[in-house]
């Protein structure tokens, strides 16, 4: 699946074929084919594996929970979120690739949306059991916003500076999220 990952990263949704799959793994030709029924089937696990690897791991997790509970604290874990997403580069220019291909393919567009929509929920869910400031509204909006900063992170990395980056993620923490 990493394979598949980083050919459509690389190559976009139409360069994705079982072929490519297998040299990318460096396995031999036929591979792929004998774990995925279609290239439906290739394209929708390519888009879990990148979910999958888009998760932040314990330690991650466990140091969120034990921070603070104020819009500083708030701003400083989005701003950890952005790298996180945008340093896996070709995880998310393959969730890009899906996005498009999804407009074309009704199967994959159903996929993909139950997966957006069930990480917008927990997103929301996570949020409120966190205690941070902020609605359920303002996650969605953070969640829109940072979203495009990523896109322009990958694909057009010298619109913004790093440190225009950081304080565009904080900027927007303070006017989405209503102080407490």
């Amino acid at each position: 699946m990493d394979s598949a990952i980083e050919v459509l990263a690389r190559e976009g949704a139409r360069g994705l074929t079982f072929r490519a799959v297998d040299a990318e793994a460096a396995v031999p030709a036929g591979t792929a084919s004998n774990y995925f029924s279609s290239r439906d089937d290739l394209l929708t696990h390519a888009g879990a594996r990148v979910y999958e690897r888009l998760q932040p791991d314990e330690g991650t997790i466990a140091r969120q929970q034990a921070a603070g509970r104020d819009r500083e604290t708030y701003a400083e874990l989005m701003r950890e979120l952005v790298g996180r997403i945008a340093s896996f580069r070709t995880g998310y220019l393959a969730l890009l690739e899906l996005r498009l291909e999804a407009t074309r393919r009704p199967e994959l567009r159903k996929v993909l949306t139950q997966r957006v929509r069930a990480d917008v929920d927990a997103n929301v869910a996570y949020h409120e059991a966190s205690g941070l400031p902020g609605d359920a509204m303002a996650v969605k909006l953070l969640i829109l916003t940072l979203n495009w900063l990523i896109v322009e992170q990958l694909t057009l990395p010298d619109v913004f500076t790093e440190a225009e980056c950081e304080q565009l993620v904080t900027a927007a923490v303070e006017r989405i999220v209503a102080a407490e």
